[in-house]
């Protein structure tokens, strides 16, 4: 089975972005998901975002562009124009070891440098980087290498929007709880992932999902999506299973549980989570329809 967690890592988790850079060209077709979420006289909108972006990904179609200027709250995973110190706090805590990723075997050792080489990452700036976090580096740099750059994140965008709009961020989440998910990987575990992450990348793997994943992003292509849904259902690696298990599975009810509270403080707010999150059986969507909730798939 394919290694979904290596690829699909950027649209599911947010920790690397650089500056938001805001961007204004081009057309405006649909890009992602978009949900209407009702109960009790409150609509929530929920959008699907992905944690890399392009230049040509904005700006954001009319409608969107609409529901996020009269919003009075726009929910994030994380805010990554928030506290910059606390993001590196929480960095050094779950991502830093004085091992780093010492018992890689010279083989993969190897292997690995030629792959920091082929991005000019200088081996000693990951060196303390745990297993799990190198992978993520070097998974942000194999988008980039395809030209999705993480400054162009749609989150961040959508964040700078809000921020000099003078809107208010709501974190569903937070640095803390995200990465803390990586300790649910044994050591030995986390060095899998990194090998799965290495071996994806040389045998191309990678960059074809990425583009796959953008592409059904930057389309709004439902059946594509669906399809990445179904792959990563089926991923019966252990990058597969931790992303299935822990990293959509056991955050989608935290975060669902997020945007009921939010519905019934405020009205048409919108909630901008990973478009991963959005699809698949265990989706945020389908948690809501459970609880009661109606909800419409716009596009």
């Amino acid at each position: 089975m394919r290694r979904q967690i290596i690829v699909l890592f950027c649209s599911l988790f947010l920790f690397a972005l650089g500056p938001a850079v805001a961007v204004e060209q081009g057309a405006t077709p649909n890009r992602g998901a978009l949900f209407k979420v009702q109960q009790d006289g409150h609509t929530l909108y929920l959008f699907g975002t992905i944690h890399v972006g392009a230049r040509d990904f904005y700006p954001l179609e009319p409608r969107l562009a609409g529901l996020l200027k009269n919003a009075p709250v726009l929910a994030l995973e994380i805010d990554p124009l928030a506290d910059q110190q606390k993001l590196a706090r929480s960095v050094q805590q779950y991502g830093i070891s004085a091992k780093g990723s010492s018992a890689l075997s010279p083989e993969w050792r190897q292997r690995l440098n030629r792959l920091l080489k082929q991005y000019n990452i200088a081996p000693e700036t990951v060196a303390p980087m745990k297993p799990w976090l190198l992978a993520s580096v070097l998974t942000v740099s194999e988008f980039g290498a395809q030209g999705y750059d993480a400054a162009l994140a749609v989150d961040a965008y959508l964040a700078k929007q809000a921020h000099d709009a003078g809107q208010k961020v709501l974190e569903l989440e937070s640095p803390d709880s995200q990465m803390a998910l990586f300790d649910k990987m044994t050591p030995a575990e986390q060095l899998t992932f990194l090998q799965e992450t290495i071996a994806g990348i040389e045998d191309k793997e990678q960059a074809d999902q990425a583009r796959e994943i953008a592409e059904a992003w930057r389309h709004a292509d439902v059946k594509a999506l669906d399809a990445l849904a179904l792959k990563a259902e089926g991923d019966d690696s252990l990058s597969g299973r931790f992303m299935q298990k822990v990293l959509l599975e056991g955050r989608n009810p935290a975060l669902a549980d997020g945007m009921v509270k939010l519905m019934a403080r405020e009205n048409n707010s919108v909630a901008a989570i990973g478009v991963l999150h959005l699809i698949g059986k265990a989706s945020v969507p389908e948690l809501l329809r459970k609880r009661g909730l109606t909800v419409e798939r716009i596009y």
